[in-house]
Formats: structure tokens, sequence, C-alpha cells
């Protein structure tokens, strides 16, 4: 996400760093171009002008242009006030509420109301340890009721029974009832999409709103839709109240504009993102972590938690052992693989550390991809126990079977032993210099280890 708008800001920006002084003319000359980068990026046009006088007052202050590091305040002021129009502070799902709190989702059809349903229950289910009841309002659409039992058994999170007939304000009544007798925490409630807004599609989620009262009322939008999606939340907040947005297909969005205009534009934050198809891939917005990532300075913070979540703790015990015994096989290769694959592939590391413009285009010329590391660990897979343990044994004979098995070339089994050896001997420097501190990180891509 933002990657168009992250590569013009730090064309920019780094222009202005490399500048010993700068007078007031640099930095209008600047904030021309990050104007014209924030549309380009389909930030709503009242934003822009917003954000470029408030940044232009900061930044031409006597503070700023006699700094020491002049170039390095500026790129400062831009990232308060990116924090500040997107939030200033996280906002979570408000839970406090006497159980079982009641939230509704709204939203048009077809912008992943339904899975965005699951992907939260699932969310506050695992991490806030909520038991949580899901109930499809949407009698509509065919299947509708059908797909959130689905995404229900697969999220491991309840669904009320469906009744066929029954209206959605009588759907609503019958979940918050039955959440109360069987002591669920919370009850997510998916109500009916369309096309595009209508007063029909308004007044069915009144007539829910005032039914139930939803303690949180969140609008599911499609950050792909870009102006559109600001001019939906608009007419929402308006007519029906929102407390909070989620955005969905972030890591389809380029450009960023949609979640940089809501949150100004409606005045409600921005709660929750989408970044992937998979029911895990649902994150809370932290503004000013995604505004580091907008000015090209990564997000440690989030990977870190990522980390925390899917490495494998026996894992990391058993490769530390091995560590303090310098030795490093291909099952242990493998098991980084998986390790990496788990945190998002490379793309979903390098998109949360700094400098990911740069990285990117070297990890590009290297050959270096997600894919390369799912064929690593094929060509792993092809392999015998007793190969994985042992890989000097693999000569030319076992090459040209395990390139059998695996589809892969016996070129690139050669290159993928070669890393191996890479980071065998690394694991050896490591044990004699008794400072496991050079290892890098697990599940580290090895096609980026140092070389000797």
């Amino acid at each position: 996400m933002f990657e168009t708008l992250t590569g013009r800001l730090g064309e920019v920006l780094n222009r202005l760093t490399k500048r010993g002084a700068l007078s007031e003319g640099d930095v209008n000359e600047a904030l021309r171009e990050v104007r014209l980068a924030l549309l380009e990026a389909d930030v709503a046009l009242p934003v822009v002008k917003r954000f470029i006088d408030e940044v232009r007052s900061k930044a031409v202050g006597a503070e700023v242009l006699r700094s020491v590091t002049p170039g390095q305040m500026v790129i400062k002021v831009v990232q308060d006030h990116l924090v500040e129009m997107l939030g200033k502070a996280q906002a979570e799902i408000d839970l406090l509420a006497p159980a079982p709190v009641p939230i509704m989702l709204v939203g048009l059809q077809g912008s992943g109301k339904t899975t965005s349903c699951a992907k939260i229950a699932r969310l506050l289910s695992e991490r806030q340890k909520k038991k949580v009841l899901m109930a499809s309002l949407d009698v509509a659409r065919p299947a509708a009721q059908e797909q959130l039992r689905v995404l229900g058994e697969q999220a491991g999170v309840a669904t009320l029974p469906v009744i066929a007939g029954q209206m959605p304000v009588d759907i609503a009544k019958r979940a918050i009832q039955a959440a109360k007798l069987q002591s669920f925490d919370v009850v997510l409630l998916d109500t009916a999409g369309r096309i595009h807004i209508d007063e029909a599609l308004m007044a069915e989620a009144l007539a829910v709103r005032d039914a139930v009262q939803p303690h949180e009322t969140l609008l599911v939008a499609d950050a792909l839709t870009g102006q559109d999606a600001v001019r939906l939340a608009e007419q929402f907040h308006k007519r029906i109240g929102l407390t909070g947005i989620v955005l969905t297909r972030m890591d389809g969005d380029g450009r960023g504009g949609a979640a940089l205009s809501m949150r100004a534009v409606t005045g409600q934050p921005i709660k929750l993102i989408g970044i992937g198809e998979k029911l895990d891939q649902m994150e809370p917005f932290h503004p000013d972590r995604i505004a580091s990532r907008i000015l090209g300075m990564g997000d440690v913070v989030s990977l870190v938690e990522k980390a925390a979540e899917t490495l494998e703790k026996e894992a990391a015990e058993k490769l530390a052992a091995k560590m303090e015994k310098g030795t490093f096989d291909l099952e242990d290769l493998a098991s980084q693989l998986r390790q990496m694959r788990k945190l998002g592939g490379m793309q979903g590391v390098l998109s949360l550390l700094p400098g990911v413009a740069k990285v990117k285009k070297q990890l590009a010329d290297s050959g270096v991809a997600d894919k390369q590391l799912a064929r690593q660990e094929a060509i792993i897979s092809s392999m015998t126990p007793w190969e994985r343990r042992n890989p000097k044994l693999i000569h030319a004979s076992r090459k040209q079977r395990i390139a059998r098995g695996s589809g892969a070339t016996v070129p690139e089994i050669n290159r993928l032993l070669k890393q191996h050896r890479q980071m065998a001997d690394m694991m050896k420097r490591v044990k004699k210099m008794g400072k496991a501190g050079l290892m890098p990180p697990q599940g580290f891509p090895p096609g980026l280890m140092p070389r000797r």
C-alpha cells in the first residue's frame, strides 16, 4: 500500500535533506511537489489544501529554516501532519459496553463486508479472547447467509442459525437475544449491501440501527474505489452515524488516497485495514506507523509484533540450540523459509522495513522473490530426510532426481546449496566468536545473507 505516494514523497524529501540550508522558496517548491503527489494518490482536494497550508505554516518558520538539519525538520513536520490527518492515535473497536456488545457493519455490495465480518470476529476472538456471534442480515443477496456461516466455520466463530423468511430487523433482534442467553461478548451484524446507495438500503440500515442501538457502526469500504469511498463514507455518516471505518484491499491500493482522506472528511477514525484475502489478514490501523510507511521509514514495530504472533517458539529454540553447536542443515533452512512465508513473504517483510523502495529494487535485480522462496522450499521437500541432514551427499545424480521431483533445474539446486553453505559457515563463525547477535533474525531470506 502507498507505494506510489511513498516513491514520490521519498524523492522530494530526499532532495531537501541533501541541501545544507533551505530557503522559503526551497520549501514552497517541495510542497508543490508534495501537493501533486497527494493528488495523484487520490487524496481529496480539500484535504490536500488543508494539509499543505498547515505544513507550510510550520515548515517555513524560523525554527526550521535556521535549524542544523532543516531538511530533516521539514520531514518531521510532514510526518507530524500526516499522523494528524490519519487520526493522531490508534482507535480500537470500542467494547466498553454491557455484553453482548452489538457492532453493525454497513457498506456497499462487493466491498468485502462479509469477509471483513469474519476477519473482525477472528481478531476479537483470538487477540482479545472475546466470545463472538456473527449474524447475516442480508436476505437480498443469494447465499449471503450461507457465506457467513462457512466463513464462521473457517474462523472458528459462531454464526446465528438461519430461519427462512425472517427480515433483517427480526434477525438482528434474535441475534441479540441469542447472544444474551448464550453469554456472548460481542454480536457482529453483517447488513445487506447494494451496488450503489439507495433509499431502500438506508432505510433498512436505519431500521436495524434503531432496533438494536449498536455500540459501534463500522463502514466497510474498498480502498481501491478511491474518491468514491470517501463520498460513500460521507453519505453513510450523515444518514446513519458512523463510529469508525474498516478499509479493505489496502494491499492492492498503491495510492492510499482513501485512507488519507476518509478520516479527515468524516471525522471518524479508520479502525482496521484489510491487507489480504486470508482471514488473518486484518490489522489495527496505527496512524503513526502508517505515516512512517508512507515516508519510507518502515514499520519495524508492526514487523516485530507480527513475528511474535507467527514465529514458532519451538523452531526458534531448536535453531538457537543448533547455533550453540555451530550446525545448520537443510531442514533448518526449510524451517526458515516457512517462517518467512508466515510473515507475509519477502514483500510483506520489506513493506515494513525502512528504505523499502531501494531494497525492493535491489531484490528485483537479484532475482530473489516470494515465488523463489516457495520454489526453494519445494526443492528441499523433494530431498530425502538423510539428504536434508547431510547436504554434502547431494551430488550429480541426486541433484537430477531432486530437480525432477521439484520441477526445478540443477543450477537452482546448486544456488540453494551454496546459500545453505553460506548460512552454515556463518553459524560456525558465530560459535567461534561466541556472539549470537551476529545471526540475522529468524526467517531472514537466505538470498540476502552476507557473503564471505
